[in-house]
C-alpha cells in the first residue's frame, strides 16, 4: 500500500533555524555545499558498515559515489549519492526535527545576541547541515530511498514553515537533493551555484580529502558536429562521462609536509560538524606491535551539550580505511569528550562491535597513547602559545578536571594543565607550578578554598591570617573542584590544604616558641567557655576552640580534615542522595571584644539566660560568614531584633 502524501510542519526550533538560513545571516554561503557532500559521504560510510555487519542487506555497493549537477536553465544544483537512503520516518525526525541536544540552550543564546557576527558563531558552534540548503536555496527538494527497502521518499519545502512528503516512486538507493537557487547576489555573497567552476572550486576547497569519488561533468564537452548537406543525421552525442574532482586521499594517510592548515581546517569542519577552525592539531602516528594513524582537533569553543547527559562524544574509528562508527567513547576519557578527529588502526576486526572495543587491549593502548599526546599538546599550548591556552581553559578545563578524578594514571600530567584563580592576581589565573614558585620559604602547604563565588571566598572569615601573613590561595569556584580536592593529595610533594578545614598553623618554629607560653595562657583561661560553648551547641557544632586564622572576625565555621565541605553537602542533598547531619567546630577569635565580652560575661554571670541566645547569635553569625544557610531564619531575625532593641 503506497503512503499518502501529507504536508506536515517543521517543530518549532527548526522553523525558527530555517528563519536564519533564509535571511542569510552567515556570510560564507559556500559552506552549505560542503555541508550537503559532507552528509552524502556519510551516508556512503554508513552503508558500506550495514553491508559488512549484514550480508543479507539487499543493497547496491559496485560503485560507491557522491554526484553533483548543475542545470544553468533551471538554476538548479542537485547532490545524490548512492548510500543508506532514510526511510519516510527519518526523514522527518532527522529533518523535520532538530533530532541533537542542546537546540534549546542554542535558540536561548541566539535570542540573547544582538548582533550578526555573534549570530554566525552561534550557528556554527550548533552545527546547523542540511539547514544550510536555505542560504542559497528558495526551495529544496529531497528523493531518498534506504537500501534494502522497496518504496522512495519525497520531500519538498520552502523553508517556510511545513514541508510536503509522499512516496517517490523508482527512487534509486541513496539520496539526492535538489536545489532551487535563489538569484545571484554577489553583494550578499551569494554566487552562480550553477558554474561548474565553481561548484569544482569550492569542492576543492572544503571536500578534496573525502575518500569516496565527487564526481561531476567535465568542464568542457565537444560541440556537436552539423551534418553536411546530403549527408545522414549525426547521431546524437553520447552523455559525457563524469569525472572525479576530489583527490580522495584520506588526510591522517598523507605526510604532515604535504597537508596544508587549510587542509586540515576543512577536515576538522567535516568531521565536527563546526562551521569554525580547531584551535591546534594533533596527529599521530604508530607503527610497530599494531599500526594506526590519529588525527585529531582541539576545537576553538567548547559545543553546547558539553556538559548535557545525552552528549555524544568520541572520535571516528576507522579500520584499513574503512568507516567503522562516529563517537567511539572507547578511544577517549569521558574528561576529553571534545576531542574531534579520526583513529585509522591496521589491525581490527572490520565487523568489531562497542562490546569488544571496550574489552580490546589495542584499543586500551590507543587510548593511553591518545591521552598523552593529547595532554603533551595542551602543556605545549601553556608554554609556547599562551593565548591560545587560554582560550582552551576557558573553554574546557571544568570537563578536563574531571580527569582529576577518573584518570589516576595521568593525574600529574593534567595538574600540569590546569589553571586556577588565585589570590596572586584578580585579574589572571595561575598554574600550579607557577604557585609552587612563589611559595614562601618554609611553606609546606598548597592552600585553596572552594564556595560558590570569588568574592564568597575572597570575603570569607578563612582568609583572614592568609591574607594578613602574605600567603597565596587558590580560589576554586567550580562544581567540580569540591570533588577533586579530596582525593587529590599533593602536587610536586607539595600537600594540598584547605584553609577551611582542619587545623591551618601559620607560625613558624620561632614564632611558637615565642608565643608558646602566652597561647596556654590563653587556653586555660579559655577553658571554660570553650566547655560552655560545645555544651550549649552540641545540637549543631561538634567543638569549640580557639582560632589561629583569624584577625578581625569573631568567629568561623570549619570542618574537620575529611568532612564534607558545605558545598558538596548541598551538591549530594540537590541529587537525592540521603546524609547524616554533619556537626562541624566553631572557632573563636580570642582577641575580639565580642568573644573577650561573652568570656567575661560567662565568668560573672553563668547563669544570665540571655547568654545561651548569644552563643546561638554567633554562631549564626559564623554560618552566615561562610555563605550557608541558617536552619532557622526567622528565629535568627527575632534574637537579633530583639539585641538591637536593647541597645537603643
Amino acid at each position: 500500500m503506497t503512503t499518502p502524501t501529507e504536508t506536515l510542519e517543521f517543530q518549532s526550533e527548526a522553523r525558527q533555524l530555517l528563519q536564519l538560513m533564509i535571511h542569510s545571516i552567515y556570510s560564507n554561503k559556500d559552506t552549505f555545499l560542503r555541508e550537503l557532500v559532507s552528509n552524502a559521504s556519510d551516508a556512503l560510510d554508513k552503508l558500506r558498515l550495514a553491508t559488512y555487519r549484514d550480508k543479507d542487506l539487499d543493497a547496491d555497493t559496485g560503485d560507491l559515489h557522491i554526484e553533483i549537477e548543475t542545470d544553468p536553465a533551471a538554476r538548479t544544483l542537485t547532490v545524490r549519492d548512492n548510500g543508506i537512503g532514510m526511510s519516510r520516518e527519518e526523514v522527518v525526525t532527522l529533518i523535520g526535527t532538530i533530532a541533537k541536544s542542546g537546540t534549546a540552550e542554542f535558540l536561548r543564546k541566539l535570542k540573547e545576541s544582538q548582533d550578526a557576527a555573534a549570530s554566525q558563531d552561534l550557528i556554527g558552534q550548533f552545527g546547523v547541515g542540511f539547514y544550510a540548503s536555505f542560504m542559497v536555496a528558495d526551495q529544496v527538494t529531497l528523493v531518498t530511498r534506504k537500501a534494502g527497502e522497496t518504496e522512495g521518499v519525497r520531500w519538498e519545502s520552502a523553508g517556510e514553515g511545513t514541508y510536503t512528503i509522499g512516496p517517490a516512486e523508482d527512487a534509486p538507493q541513496g539520496t539526492s537533493v535538489t536545489l532551487h537557487l535563489k538569484p545571484e547576489d554577489a553583494e550578499d555573497n551569494l554566487f552562480d551555484y550553477t558554474s561548474p567552476a565553481k561548484v569544482r572550486e569550492i569542492v576543492k576547497r572544503y571536500s578534496d580529502f573525502l575518500t569516496w569519488p565527487i564526481r561531476m561533468a567535465p568542464l568542457s564537452t565537444p560541440e556537436p558536429v552539423e551534418a553536411a548537406e546530403g549527408e545522414a543525421e549525426a547521431e546524437p552525442a553520447a552523455k559525457p562521462e563524469l569525472e572525479t574532482v576530489n583527490s580522495m586521499k584520506a588526510l591522517w594517510a598523507r605526510s604532515q609536509s604535504e597537508v596544508t592548515e587549510e587542509e586540515y581546517a576543512e577536515f576538522y569542519k567535516h568531521v565536527s560538524h563546526d562551521w569554525s577552525g580547531p584551535l591546534e592539531t594533533v596527529r599521530l602516528n604508530a607503527e610497530g606491535t599494531f599500526e594506526y594513524q590519529a588525527l585529531l582537533f582541539i576545537p576553538s569553543r567548547a559545543p553546547m551539550d558539553l556538559f548535557m547527559r545525552e552528549r555524544k562524544r568520541g572520535v571516528q574509528l576507522y579500520v584499513k580505511r574503512v568507516f567503522i562508527m562516529d563517537d567511539c567513547e572507547e578511544l577517549v576519557p569521558e574528561y576529553l569528550r571534545f576531542i574531534k578527529g579520526v583513529v585509522d588502526a591496521a589491525d581490527l576486526s572490520l565487523n568489531v562491535s562497542r562490546e569488544i572495543l571496550q574489552q580490546d587491549r589495542q584499543i586500551q593502548l590507543i587510548r593511553k597513547r591518545l591521552v598523552k599526546k593529547i595532554l603533551a599538546t595542551v602543556k605545549s599550548l601553556q608554554s609556547d602559545k599562551p593565548e591560545s591556552y587560554t582560550t582552551f581553559w576557558s573553554e574546557f578545563g571544568k570537563a578536563v578536571k574531571e580527569g582529576l578524578l577518573s584518570d589516576p594514571d595521568n593525574r600529574n600530567a593534567i595538574l600540569e594543565i590546569c589553571a586556577f584563580d588565585s589570590t596572586h592576581d584578580a585579574d589572571k589565573q595561575t598554574s600550579l607550578r607557577e604557585y609552587v614558585a612563589r611559595m614562601k620559604d618554609g611553606q609546606q602547604h598548597i592552600y585553596y578554598l572552594t564556595g560558590e563565588s570569588r568574592q564568597a571566598i575572597e570575603n570569607s572569615p578563612h582568609m583572614e591570617a592568609l591574607a594578613a601573613k602574605g600567603y597565596e590561595v587558590l580560589i576554586l569556584t567550580d562544581p567540580i573542584d569540591e570533588m577533586w580536592v579530596d582525593s587529590v593529595t599533593d602536587f610536586d610533594e607539595k600537600q594540598f590544604q584547605s584553609i577551611a578545614k582542619g587545623q591551618v598553623d601559620l607560625d613558624t618554629e620561632e614564632e611558637k616558641k615565642a608565643t608558646e607560653a602566652a597561647r596556654e595562657i590563653q587556653q586555660k583561661d579559655y577553658e571554660p567557655l570553650l566547655t560552655w560553648l560545645t555544651t550549649t551547641l552540641e545540637a549543631t557544632v561538634k567543638e569549640v576552640r580557639l582560632s589561629t586564622r583569624l584577625t578581625t572576625s569573631p568567629a568561623c565555621i570549619v570542618g574537620d580534615t575529611y568532612d564534607l565541605t558545605p558545598n558538596l553537602e548541598k551538591m549530594y542533598r540537590a541529587m537525592g542522595q540521603p546524609l547524616p547531619p554533619i556537626k562541624r567546630i566553631l572557632e573563636l577569635n580570642p582577641d575580639h571584644p565580642l568573644v573577650t565580652g561573652l568570656r567575661t560575661a560567662h565568668t560573672e554571670r553563668p547563669e544570665d539566660e540571655s547568654l545561651p541566645e548569644t552563643a546561638e547569635l554567633l554562631y549564626s553569625m559564623a554560618l552566615l560568614a561562610e555563605g550557608g544557610d541558617l536552619p532557622d531564619p526567622s528565629r535568627f531575625i527575632k534574637l537579633l531584633a530583639t539585641r538591637l532593641e536593647k541597645t537603643l
